[in-house]
């Protein structure tokens, strides 16, 4: 059986090897072909590094993103072979996409009332866990970067750091049997929010390094500020209030129809319309395809009323972000620069970033306003970038000012150094700081011990009881 297997796998190594060959010496660098082998060689890849790092209890987005960093290094020991994936056309396209498709997904996972109703401990965490990240990361890039920085590259940097990855806290929580715990519910709907005044903050950072390439001044000014915030505030409630106005009446129209697919083709349609119009009015566009996969679920939710979950499409959408967003990971990893860490102002400027997104996230405690929460983990929960902190940095390196993108190759690395340090920090801490407090499962078991003690004294009690609904997380 074994050798048989080797000689399949032997097979296809060899065939792969061949048409990167191939491709990486003739001629087809404005063909299809390039891409096609590019997506391919990718997908592959993305899949085997996030298998491993799953197989080491690790979140799979950081075995996905060092996938993408050997590949794009392998030139450092001279193996050209893979540097046709550099060069691939539209690649950097399907790498947006997939982003794009991430933040629609994680929109259509937030229930919008349960957000509204969030408790003034998760309100007041999320606040902290943006404005001290902000203030301290935009001090230590003052401090480290070059004196010819720019003002708003200092500003970018320090928005990159108030990101927060709630799947990877929530994975980690949903593994130490935690997801009911009072900690969790602060922890989880905190980031939720993080996330939403995170993309605010994105939006109105773009604003206003695009401000200063259209040379409107070098300092801030009052005026593009109330702009930005106007544009944002007002894209989120126009586009909620639409989901009443437009959206639901729609839904009773596509329900006519005979195709079961128009559903889920109309909503990815929605979403990149969204993206593109957020774009077009100075957002980020993945602020729009968030917003998109709110919209789209409170509509659901309106319009089917109790038969909401059945209706969802969340489970529709996963196939093709499972095939577009590891390309967005990966192709982070292809542009980290690992020739700059060859530098010591590089490495010391990632510890430095490093340090600074773990402590500022620590200043979250201090919003927990519950007596009987473990407030540093808490504060630890909020740590991971993950995917955020990833999103940020991309976007940061490809918007350009003067003709020059925000973020130096440099900076790009050690920004990409820090999310993926603090990821992976993050679950031994949160397992060290939640191991002195009981699991769930004990006050679980005592009231089952309790429960079979009452039933032994009386008997009358043992009568099967309805079962209570069981929550959407569950």
């Amino acid at each position: 059986m074994w050798p048989g297997r080797l000689v399949a796998l032997s097979a296809v190594a060899a065939l792969g090897w061949w048409l990167i060959a191939e491709i990486s010496g003739g001629g087809h660098e404005e063909d299809a072909t390039v891409f096609l082998l590019a997506i391919s060689i990718i997908l592959v890849a993305a899949k085997v590094g996030g298998e491993v790092f799953e197989r080491f209890n690790q979140p799979p987005v950081l075995g996905e993103l060092l996938c993408g960093v050997v590949l794009g290094n392998l030139s450092l020991a001279g193996i050209h072979l893979f540097d046709v994936l550099e060069e691939a056309p539209f690649l950097a396209v399907a790498a947006e996409v997939g982003v794009i498709l991430l933040l629609f997904e994680v929109g259509l996972e937030s229930d919008l009332e349960e957000l509204l109703e969030v408790g003034p401990s998760a309100l007041a965490v999320a606040s902290l866990g943006v404005v001290a990240p902000i203030l301290l990361g935009t001090a230590a890039s003052w401090a480290f970067l070059p004196e010819d920085a720019e003002w708003f590259v200092h500003l970018f940097v320090g928005a990159t750091l108030c990101a927060t990855s709630v799947g990877i806290t929530a994975r980690v929580l949903q593994d130490m049997g935690k997801t009911k715990s009072p900690e969790s519910k602060v922890i989880l709907g905190a980031a939720v929010v993080d996330d939403i005044l995170g993309l605010i903050v994105l939006a109105f950072v773009l604003g206003l390094v695009e401000s200063a390439d259209s040379g409107a001044g070098t300092g801030v000014s009052l005026f593009p500020i109330l702009l930005i915030l106007v544009k944002a505030i007002g894209f989120l409630a126009g586009s909620l209030l639409m989901s009443r106005t437009v959206i639901v009446p729609l839904m009773g129209i596509v329900q006519r129809f005979q195709s079961k697919t128009i559903p889920l083709v109309l909503s990815v349609a929605y979403c990149f319309a969204m993206a593109a119009l957020a774009d077009l009015i100075g957002l980020a566009d993945i602020v729009g395809a968030f917003v998109a996969g709110l919209v789209i679920d409170r509509a659901i939710t309106l319009h089917f009323g109790e038969q909401a979950p059945t209706r969802r499409i969340d489970s529709a959408i996963q196939p093709i972000g499972a095939i577009f967003v590891p390309v967005f990971f990966v192709f982070m990893g292809l542009r980290v620069d690992l020739h700059s860490f060859a530098f010591a102002e590089v490495l010391v400027f990632a510890a430095v970033l490093t340090l600074v997104a773990i402590a500022s996230k620590q200043v979250c405690s201090a919003g927990v306003l519950e007596k009987r929460v473990n407030r540093w983990a808490v504060g630890v929960g909020m740590i991971p970038r993950g995917e955020v902190g990833l999103i940020f940095a991309g976007v940061g390196s490809t918007v350009m000012v003067a003709g020059a993108p925000v973020f130096s190759p440099e900076t790009f690395s050690a920004v990409v150094a820090m999310v993926m340090l603090t990821t992976l920090a993050t679950p031994p801490l949160l397992k060290a700081v939640l191991a002195p407090t009981a699991p769930d499962s004990l006050s679980a078991q005592s009231e089952l011990l309790s429960e079979l003690g009452e039933r032994r004294r009386n008997p009358a009690s043992a009568i099967p009881r309805k079962p209570r609904n069981e929550s959407r997380d569950h």
